[in-house]
C-alpha cells in the first residue's frame, strides 16, 4: 500500500505545531519565557554633572502646603563598573544650603535597581528608605517605604522625559496604601557636562 500526502493534508497535520528555538511546540502549550531585561545600563543616562531646579512641597499631605524652590548641582559617577552609582546633590534655597547623597545599586539576579538616600543634616542611611524598581515604558520607577511625621508611607521615585541633555525626577507619596499619590518633590535637570 502506498501512502500519498496532499499539501492540504500536510498543512492540517502540522497546523497544531510550531517550531520554537529548534524544538517542536504543540498548540496550547506555553511559549518559553522571554529573557529578562538586563537593566544594568538603565541609569547610564544619569552619569555626569547636572544643573537642578527643585520644587519641594513642605507637607505634601496638607492641603495648600507651602513649597520651596532650590537650585544647585547634581554630580553622578559610576561605581563598580556601572553596577552602582553615587549621586551627590548640593542646592541652595531660601533656607540656605542643602546636601544629599543617593546610592544606586543594581541587583543582577532581580534585574532591578535600588536607591538609598541620606540627607546631610540627618547623617544616617535607613534601610526603610530604599526604593526598588526598574525601567518600564521609557521611565524608571522605584518604589519603597519611608516615614513622614512618624507615619509609614509609600514612596514612588520616577525618572521620566529622559533625553541626552535633560530629564525629570519626581517623588510621590501615598499615606493610604497606594490608592492616591501626592507629589512631594520635583526636579528638572539639565546636563552641564558628561
Amino acid at each position: 500500500m502506498k501512502l500519498t500526502f496532499s499539501a492540504g493534508l500536510c498543512a492540517l497535520l502540522f497546523a497544531g505545531a510550531s517550531l520554537i528555538d529548534g524544538h517542536a511546540q504543540t498548540a496550547g502549550s506555553p511559549a518559553p519565557p522571554a529573557a529578562a531585561h538586563d537593566g544594568q545600563h538603565d541609569f547610564d543616562f544619569n552619569i555626569g554633572v547636572w544643573h537642578t531646579h527643585i520644587k519641594r512641597t513642605l507637607d505634601p499631605f496638607a492641603s495648600g502646603s507651602d513649597s520651596v524652590e532650590l537650585n544647585g548641582t547634581v554630580t553622578v559617577r559610576k561605581v563598580w563598573d556601572g553596577k552602582a552609582e553615587l549621586e551627590e546633590i548640593e542646592a541652595d534655597g531660601p533656607k540656605g544650603h542643602w546636601e544629599g547623597l543617593s546610592l544606586f545599586l543594581y541587583n543582577p539576579s532581580a534585574h532591578q535597581w535600588s536607591q538609598s538616600f541620606v540627607n546631610s543634616k540627618v547623617g544616617t542611611l535607613s534601610a526603610s528608605s530604599s526604593n526598588i524598581g526598574e525601567l518600564k515604558d521609557g521611565r524608571i520607577v522605584l518604589t519603597g517605604q519611608d516615614t513622614v511625621n512618624e507615619r509609614t508611607i509609600l514612596v514612588r521615585a520616577v525618572w521620566s522625559d529622559i533625553k541626552p541633555g535633560s530629564h525629570q525626577y519626581e517623588e510621590l507619596y501615598s499615606n493610604d496604601g497606594g490608592t492616591t499619590w501626592v507629589r512631594s518633590f520635583i526636579a528638572n535637570l539639565t546636563r552641564l557636562k558628561q
